[in-house]
């Protein structure tokens, strides 16, 4: 059995987010990818706002989101 990959990327953030904000990431994935209108640091800065998430959870979440798009 080969050993597990170590998640690098936005991804790798996906667990503490879960533990410091209490819904699993889905939610937020889910909540940022409705806000298609908007540019990466206008959702960045909502989910802080809006959210009081910190600087860099926000913004993994933003990217991984837009880094997904027009990728099956």
């Amino acid at each position: 059995m080969p050993p597990e990959e170590k998640v690098k990327g936005p991804a790798s953030y996906f667990p503490s987010i879960e533990k410091k904000y209490g819904q699993p990431i889905d939610h937020w994935l889910s909540l940022v990818a409705k806000r298609k209108d908007m540019k990466h640091m206008e959702m960045v800065a909502w989910l802080k706002s809006e959210h009081g998430m910190g600087h860099g959870h926000a913004n993994a979440i933003v990217a991984y989101v837009l880094g997904k798009k027009g990728k099956p």
